[in-house]
């Protein structure tokens, strides 16, 4: 026998096929907040399959609610959990993707919470089409045009806050690049968009000093593109020369002179530093990662003048 929550389950799923952002209802419909922390205690179990590939899509209508224990304690580990645990339906996959595509090319809402998360959780998206192909050719064209353009265009660099949460926009953002570089149906030009995606986020422009691990992330992302060994040493090169370059500055010594000039220097070096540590730590293979190093190298040696 059907219940009520049932059908409105249901209902709620042909309605997010229709539209990505679902009813806008949070919780979904059939659910309060005291049941959803309930099944994240469980573990996320749900155990009947429509029930939770309904909850799965319907929990987007949440991605942007200011309460963290939400949007990060249930609606990413949530969705994180299941599709990992390969759970969702191909049908539930599609919707999500579609929910998510459109909340991350929405643009910012007022809190800056949806589009950083979107981009978190297309990053497990990415990562489930990685293990099993779940994405059209064109549907991965599509998510890195989207991945490139958030990442390039973010602005907001709040990171954690006690009362809120993370927004974390450049790490989210590096995530979702990294899922999508390690796949091997992403070919060299989209890599190639990706990675100047992340190259543009090393050092933004202003006063501002990345301490909640962006650079970790970002390098992450670029180490990785790297191993897939997909885009020419020349074109590395090009990159590594940008990113070591002083301008608008006259030169490195004169970042000592502005605010904006040391943060410019600490980005770099935050960057560059955990660049060496990936190419000298990760397990070397015919020499590449030496060849790596060999760039970083010089790119650290341009900034600090050594």
């Amino acid at each position: 026998m059907i219940t009520c929550k049932q059908i409105l389950l249901l209902v709620s799923l042909e309605l997010v096929q229709i539209s990505a952002l679902a009813a806008g209802q949070c919780p979904p419909p059939g659910y309060g907040l005291p049941e959803l922390f309930d099944i994240k205690r469980s573990g996320f179990v749900v155990g009947d399959d429509q029930e939770r590939n309904a909850l799965a899509i319907g929990l987007l209508a949440c991605l942007a609610n200011p309460d963290p224990a939400v949007r990060d304690g249930v609606v990413y580990e949530g969705i994180a959990h299941w599709l990992r645990d390969d759970s969702p339906s191909r049908r539930t996959i599609d919707s999500l993707f579609a929910g998510l595509m459109e909340q991350i090319s929405a643009g910012p809402d007022s809190n800056g919470f949806r589009q950083p998360f979107a981009a978190l959780i297309l990053s497990e998206v990415a990562r489930t089409d990685r293990m099993a192909e779940t994405l059209t050719d064109a549907k991965r064209e599509k998510l890195v045009e989207a991945a490139a353009g958030y990442l390039s265009g973010v602005r907001d660099y709040r990171g954690f806050s006690e009362a809120e949460g993370w927004r974390h926009g450049v790490a989210h953002g590096s995530d979702l690049v990294l899922q999508l570089v390690l796949n091997p149906h992403i070919d060299a030009d989209q890599v190639q968009r990706l990675v100047a995606a992340v190259f543009s986020q090393v050092a933004p422009d202003g006063e501002l000093f990345y301490h909640y691990g962006e650079p970790e992330r970002l390098a992450r992302a670029t180490f990785y593109a790297w191993r897939r060994d997909v885009v020419g040493h020349s074109a590395w090169a090009e990159w590594f020369e940008a990113v070591s370059s002083p301008q608008p500055l006259e030169g490195w010594q004169a970042s000592f002179s502005s605010q904006a000039g040391l943060a410019k220097r600490h980005n770099t070096l935050a960057f560059l530093l955990v660049m060496h540590l990936y190419a000298t730590a990760a397990e070397n293979e015919q020499g590449r990662y030496e060849e790596l190093d060999n760039m970083v190298m010089q790119a650290i040696d341009r900034v600090t003048g050594g």
